[in-house]
């Protein structure tokens, strides 16, 4: 595809998607080519296709000789390409910036390369979003999106290359500064406070002109559920500051960006006392913060934000500022590497979540990893299979679990993106695929291996059912494997808030020890054995932390060069001793599970 037509929009956006999806097999196959024509040239291909640069015979070579790899493997030459060595090393375009992952997982971003056409594709799956909503959702067009997007300051490679994660990418684009006005698309934000680098500067500007056209705002969102709780905090701290500027038609002082503060005092205009009392009446006045979202932002027809995999967790939290009134909308799956997919079913229930995989976007394969429903056991071996035992994207099979693998025009052959998929149907040709989990084992000490996934489900299951129907709820939380003792055994922190209810009583000790042996009952088979049989692991531990602590934590990894907001995902083990000892500064309670879990032989 050129340019020209990834610049879709509206029902010509939707015409495309039918028929990217109606010829998905097709469409990868001319990726695939086109991707091999560009850079058969490259150091990296040469070294498995040698020197031919026939279409039909690379494609074959391809498939039968080129390995399925990870960062490790492909990290050399980027080092390379970033301390000033030619692009042509991996890519057939000029590299133009270096994308960096979270790094809050490894502990070290991972730069991935980018190509000036790799936003015409972004962008191309931006444009889908809003007619596929616009299909469940009518009148978006007659008011604003409260969207919370923030930069992070960029850094560059040892050449000059930019180094700066993919939304700052976009947001400090062409593409996005110059953009057409779009009814659909008409963000509160203004530009400048969106591309302040200063996260707490933005944060309050954005929601400052998010209160200024509060009955104007149709939708609510932010790149992930973590940003806007993040920004519901925020607000529980400033709003009275935010309803002084909004009364005296000024700004705080503390907003120095100059850019930023003049666009922000141009959007507020003039003193405007009676919006003031109602905001102050609303967030003062209440004594909970229970629907604050919808009595704040009273036309809000849903929420955007990223609720799947590890952001599932905040689901409860969003429902609880929201009183349940408002959809929680999930619309895309994208990475660092690569943009992948929509969810054609925008309205859905979180944990019913599908996305589509665009058949334009990259060259997908997928390694499999068990059928039927069921996950194999031994999903975590970092063995790459044989070149030829990957499976391409239309020959995937309904109900079975892979490992999404990816060939970009960037410079990544075969890449393991390391996210677990379930097969939930087809739109057309094209598959679609529940988010599992990341491949990696989350927490192990002995034969046990504590996926994030199974993590996840035992420590909500627990929440639900022992912190909820007591009027509290599990914020965040993280976990690592403590080996200083013998046996070893999981430490799991815990943010609770309790203040959701203004006549709930404390906590009792014993419903926290409780939930540390439902988490354990919740494991599978081989923890509880080595538990309760072998005796190789000790008790489960929940370290319970004091509020606050888990915006620290982002703040932490955020100051070390990796997420921006935007991009921040709390990471499910905690490997850096910085971290470690910023939580374990913080704790404010142990507990030890009381018995061994349930485990038959």
């Amino acid at each position: 595809m050129d340019g020209k037509k990834l610049e879709y929009k509206g029902d010509e956006a939707l015409n495309e998607l039918e028929r990217l999806t109606s010829k998905a097999g097709e469409v990868q196959h001319e990726i695939l080519r086109k991707i091999l024509e560009q850079n058969c040239d490259t150091e990296y291909l040469k070294k498995y296709l040698g020197n031919s640069s026939k279409s039909a015979k690379s494609v074959v070579h391809f498939k039968n000789r080129v390995p399925a790899i990870s960062y490790k493997d492909i990290r050399p030459y980027i080092v390379r390409i970033a301390n000033g060595e030619e692009s042509t090393l991996i890519t057939g375009h000029p590299i133009i910036e270096m994308l960096c992952s979270s790094g809050t997982s490894a502990g070290e971003p991972k730069l991935m390369p980018t190509i000036a056409e790799d936003l015409d594709r972004r962008t191309f799956l931006y444009n889908l979003i809003m007619p596929i909503i616009n299909q469940h959702v009518s009148g978006l067009d007659e008011g604003k999106a409260m969207y919370l997007y923030f930069v992070k300051a960029e850094m560059s490679t040892p050449c000059g290359l930019a180094a700066r994660t993919v939304l700052t990418s976009y947001y400090k684009s062409g593409h996005f500064s110059r953009r057409p006005h779009d009814p659909f698309n008409d963000f509160t934000s203004p530009d400048a406070a969106i591309l302040c680098p200063d996260s707490n500067q933005s944060m309050y500007c954005q929601l400052l002109a998010g209160l200024v056209h509060r009955r104007r705002v149709l939708r609510l969102g932010a790149v992930f559920a973590s940003a806007l709780l993040r920004a519901i905090s925020f607000l529980e701290r400033h709003w009275r500051d935010l309803c002084r500027d909004i009364r005296a038609g000024s700004l705080d002082t503390a907003v120095s960006d100059p850019a930023c503060h003049a666009a922000t005092l141009r959007l507020l205009g003039h003193p405007d006392p009676r919006a003031a009392d109602e905001i102050e009446g609303i967030c003062g006045g209440a004594a909970s913060w229970r629907g604050i979202l919808c009595k704040l932002w009273p036309n809000a027809k849903f929420i955007e934000a990223v609720v799947t995999g590890s952001m599932s967790q905040y689901v409860p939290a969003l429902r609880y500022y929201s009183d349940g009134r408002l959809p929680l909308v999930c619309t895309m799956y994208a990475s660092s590497e690569c943009y992948f997919g929509v969810n054609m079913k925008p309205l859905c229930d979180p944990t019913e979540v599908s996305f589509t995989l665009l058949p334009n976007m990259g060259y997908f394969e997928f390694i499999p990893l068990g059928e039927d429903g069921v996950l194999s056991m031994d999903f975590d071996d970092d063995t790459p299979p044989p070149p030829s035992d990957l499976v391409e994207l239309v020959d995937v099979k309904l109900g079975s679990y892979y490992e999404l693998v990816v060939t970009t025009f960037s410079g990544l052959y075969r890449y393991r993106i390391g996210d677990v998929l379930q097969v939930t149907g087809f739109h057309n040709e094209a598959p679609q695929f529940r988010f599992i989990c990341r491949r990696n084992v989350v927490l192990s000490i002995d034969n046990d291996k504590t996926n994030e996934e199974d993590l996840h489900r035992s420590i909500t299951a627990a929440a639900r059912r022992l912190l909820e129907p007591r009027h509290a709820l599990l914020v965040e939380y993280t976990g690592y494997a403590d080996t200083s003792s013998i046996p070893g055994h999981y430490v799991i922190y815990w943010e609770i808030n309790e203040d959701i209810h203004p006549h709930a009583p404390p906590l009792p000790a014993d419903v926290l020890s409780e939930c540390c042996i439902s988490v354990e009952e919740g494991l599978d088979y081989v923890y509880r054995r080595c538990r309760t049989n072998d005796k190789s692991v000790g008790p489960l531990e929940i370290r319970v932390v004091k509020p606050g602590t888990f915006e620290k934590l982002m703040d932490l990894f955020i100051a070390q060069g990796g997420a921006s907001i935007n991009q921040y995902k709390t990471p499910r083990c905690v490997k850096s001793k910085p971290a470690l000892k910023l939580l374990n500064a913080n704790v404010r309670d142990c507990y030890f599970s009381p018995r061994d879990p349930i485990w038959n032989a």
